[in-house]
């Protein structure tokens, strides 16, 4: 698999430089400066790509040309937004980018109650915790309809979240409160969808209206809407070559009382026959999907590579009480060596990356953006590049590593 990296361009810490380095080849990013629902021109398109080639590399990946909200809940003007969305389409595609990855889920993206939980070796990852998540949508949200649906989550589990809310109740305070607001909304969403930044002044304010407008709104509708999404720019697909790739849900599990379409094999089964043609396909996030008790990782890979156009290599660990955390890249549910042997013979060509590594040896004091290390992901990327070349050695595939002389 070519070795990607997400970056998120020229003001990133992590410099082009440095990931010529470590044996990147290909850079995953996106226009973060474009607001929402704009067009991606062609100038900024090629100014960006023509950076990234400078060092060496290409841009292999966007992640992502956000679908924005309108078009997720159906509003009155996403017909209006499509249309901007083919426009970036085509512009990329003339500068020779084909692979999109893009979710479909609602207001939030990949959520962690805890992004600097301690791991036994001395570095810190990434964790969700039900009763903290819980405790936030009840008390610090207070939605509507959020007891009952953490009581209904925790049968399915076999736990008793709500006692374990009013426990943590007791301990928890304003600064607490304002840490927990921060890790789910500000420093998860603020750099992925564009929805939430760094000062925004009421935060949970804006993450209720955002909530607001998915009322009513089930899963049957939802996927109703990403239907009528793909349908809408299938054309643009065939005739441009470009490839989108749905990240899964994140955890994969209803949230806050929005639903969640891409969780499971079911939903995968659905999206791609709901809309198929071959430029419709997945992101196997192995993170995402192992975060999830009732998923496969590597029965879901068999299952769905020949309509996988990109993939992260990332694990999950689930506790016996279902909290998750980030596991190391060769351990967790995920079994990434195994996944890479799917995805090598499938197409080797796919491209991949490593994924919320740890915080390690300094990390935490560079202000990377969470889940997003660069010693941690280093390290990952190691781990993986060695898996790689071990398995490219056993299909008989010529593995070479960028920046040396064979």
């Amino acid at each position: 698999m070519e070795r990607t990296w997400r970056w998120f361009g020229k003001n990133d810490k992590i410099t082009l430089a440095m990931l010529k380095q470590i044996g990147v080849e290909g850079i995953v990013t996106a226009l973060h400066d474009v607001p929402l629902g704009e067009v991606w021109t062609r100038e900024k398109i090629h100014d960006l790509k023509t950076y990234i080639e400078s060092f060496g590399m290409r841009w292999s990946v966007v992640e992502s040309l956000p679908v924005v909200e309108t078009i997720k809940y159906g509003g009155p003007d996403r017909d209006q937004q499509i249309e901007i969305y083919k426009e970036s389409l085509k512009n990329l595609s003339a500068e020779g980018i084909h692979t999109i990855c893009y979710n479909f889920m609602p207001v939030l993206d990949w959520a962690r109650t805890d992004l600097s939980h301690p791991n036994p070796n001395g570095s810190t990852n990434l964790y969700f915790s039900f009763p903290e998540f819980a405790y936030f949508d009840k008390y610090i949200l207070k939605r509507e309809g959020a007891e009952k649906d953490w009581e209904e989550m925790g049968k399915s589990i076999g736990r008793n979240i709500l006692a374990e809310v009013e426990e943590l109740k007791k301990t928890m305070n304003a600064e607490k409160d304002h840490a927990l607001v921060e890790n789910i909304v500000i420093k998860t969403q603020g750099f992925v969808s564009g929805n939430f930044k760094e000062g925004d002044e009421h935060p949970v304010e804006l993450f209720r209206q955002l909530l607001d407008l998915y009322k009513g709104i089930t899963k049957e509708q939802l996927r109703e809407n990403m239907c009528y999404f793909l349908s809408a720019i299938m054309p643009v697909c065939d005739e441009c070559d470009m490839y989108m790739c749905v990240h899964p849900d994140d955890p994969p599990f209803p949230v806050l009382g929005l639903p969640r379409i891409v969780t499971c094999d079911e939903d995968i089964n659905w999206f791609l026959k709901a809309v198929d043609n071959p430029h419709n396909g997945l992101t196997f996030c192995a993170g995402s999907i192992s975060a999830g008790a009732h998923n496969n990782p590597v029965e879901l890979a068999k299952k769905y590579a020949n309509r996988t156009w990109f993939v992260h290599l990332r694990s999950c660990h689930i506790f016996a009480n279902g909290d998750f955390t980030e596991a190391s890249h060769l351990g967790g549910r995920a079994d990434i060596i195994e996944l890479a042997r799917i995805f090598e013979k499938t197409n080797p060509n796919l491209p991949m990356r490593v994924d919320h590594g740890m915080t390690m040896l300094g990390d935490e004091e560079r202000g990377y953006n969470a889940g997003y290390s660069f010693l941690g992901r280093m390290f990952a990327m190691g781990q993986v590049q060695g898996v790689l070349a071990t398995v490219d050695r056993e299909l008989g595939i010529e593995y070479k590593q960028p920046g040396f002389f064979d």
